[in-house]
């Protein structure tokens, strides 16, 4: 595990790099906050994966019981100097040993970037709160994450800049991504792990890479194209999974 958290350290100390696009992906974490809100139904929520706090910030003032968990000792730090009510534990995924149950897991652009997506999502099946007698309650884990079929990325197919639409390219490299999921590929990650979908969509119809939108969109036009891409979310940017 030392080597998993150096490289998450590297990834942190290499945050502003401007292929990060800060703008755009700010209001892409705040269009997943507002998918959450759909689907929360009260109680003890973990954020994984936080980094440096977007979605953190919206929903420390909306859920009624907040903690994160962050591998990064750097943004952990961060994390505890922007939210010093907050409850962050800094520890690798596969290491932590939660002392309660959660109503909702929350996994923003998580899975792309562990080493084994199926011993995540085992271990957060193990921290969520029981669906007793089937009812339809219990706990809820929301993944998102990035969409191999995204038009911006069938159009750098098409122009030789990705051999395949799975193909890493130069900002998943930055990111530390591991793999590209496409909708049907997201569901059967779960599906391996024994969690039950009750819920998918896409959102984020985006034409052009993240850098490009920051240099000529501004925000009204970003949330619009956010929106639509609800409308096809085989091709949109982001997709997302909710489970239990």
């Amino acid at each position: 595990m030392k080597k998993e958290q150096q490289r998450l350290e590297n990834i942190a100390q290499d945050y502003d790099n401007p292929l990060q696009a800060k703008e755009v992906t700010n209001l892409e974490i705040f269009y997943g906050f507002e998918i959450f809100k759909r689907f929360y139904r009260g109680g003890d929520v973990l954020e994984m994966g936080p980094a440096e706090g977007v979605m953190t910030k919206y929903l420390v003032d909306y859920v009624e019981n907040l903690e994160v968990l962050e591998g990064s000792s750097h943004f952990a730090k961060n994390l505890k100097e922007k939210f010093p009510h907050l409850n962050v534990h800094n520890a690798l995924f596969e290491e932590f040993k939660p002392s309660k149950k959660y109503d909702c897991i929350i996994m923003g652009h998580v899975l792309e970037h562990v080493e084994s997506p199926k011993q995540i999502l085992e271990l957060a099946k193990k921290w969520l709160k029981p669906n007793e007698n089937n009812s339809g309650g219990g706990g809820i884990i929301l993944s998102l994450v990035p969409n191999s079929h995204s038009i911006h990325r069938q159009a750098a197919v098409k122009m030789g800049l990705l051999k395949s639409e799975d193909s890493m390219s130069e900002a998943d490299i930055f990111h530390g991504h591991r793999r590209i999921y496409d909708l049907q590929s997201l569901q059967k990650e779960f599906d391996r792990a024994g969690l039950k979908v009750i819920d998918s969509g896409g959102y984020w119809l985006k034409p052009l890479s993240n850098a490009q939108i920051q240099a000529h969109w501004d925000s009204q036009m970003i949330l619009a194209f956010m929106e639509l891409g609800e409308a096809y979310p085989q091709i949109a940017g982001d997709i997302y999974v909710v489970a239990q």
